[in-house]
């Protein structure tokens, strides 16, 4: 089974649909954010901390925590975070860049929303990105991966291959 996620080209093929699918929600979401002006993650932080009381607390109190003694103090970095953090997965997943990082990056951000309280559709989109982050390198096969890590991989085998010659040879710069 994993041999059939991480190497046939059909499988590919669903993936690119699973990661360009991910990638819209993600860019959307972000871009509106972005353009629109007026998101600040303070309300939806101060939302979550409050749903972390009550009868039946939609928000673990260990998470509340954090929220309220780390997020919400630094609402400005988290507002940034977020809208651009959106964007720039968005991005990354629609063009099959760097798929595997953009994924795991979408799926943290995912992991905080339904932390918060938020369902709407990050379960879905966590079920996907798994499906996507354990494909590996198939997932990004049509895209632009494809040409980026080879490259990448080459370009690090290159540096290793210079710095253990000069280990062996001072000569050698």
């Amino acid at each position: 089974m994993l041999d059939l996620l991480r190497k046939n080209n059909i499988v590919a093929g669903v993936l690119a649909v699973f990661r360009i699918y991910l990638g819209y929600q993600f860019l959307h979401a972000g871009f509106g954010k972005v353009t629109g002006g007026v998101f600040d993650a303070s309300g939806f932080l101060q939302g979550a901390i409050a749903s972390s009381t009550g009868d039946h607390p939609a928000v673990q109190g260990w998470w509340a925590a954090f929220l309220e003694h780390f997020a919400l103090p630094n609402a400005g970095l988290f507002t940034f975070l977020v809208q651009w953090g959106e964007v720039l997965v968005g991005i990354a997943l629609i063009l099959g860049l760097f798929t595997n990082f953009a994924t795991i990056m979408g799926m943290l951000m995912n992991f905080a929303f339904l932390f918060s309280g938020t369902v709407s559709t990050n379960a879905q989109m966590v079920l996907l990105a798994i499906f996507v982050v354990v494909a590996g390198a198939n997932a990004g096969k049509f895209g632009l991966d494809r040409f980026a890590m080879p490259y990448i991989k080459n370009f690090i085998a290159n540096k290793t291959n210079k710095t253990n010659k000069s280990k062996k040879d001072p000569a050698v710069v």
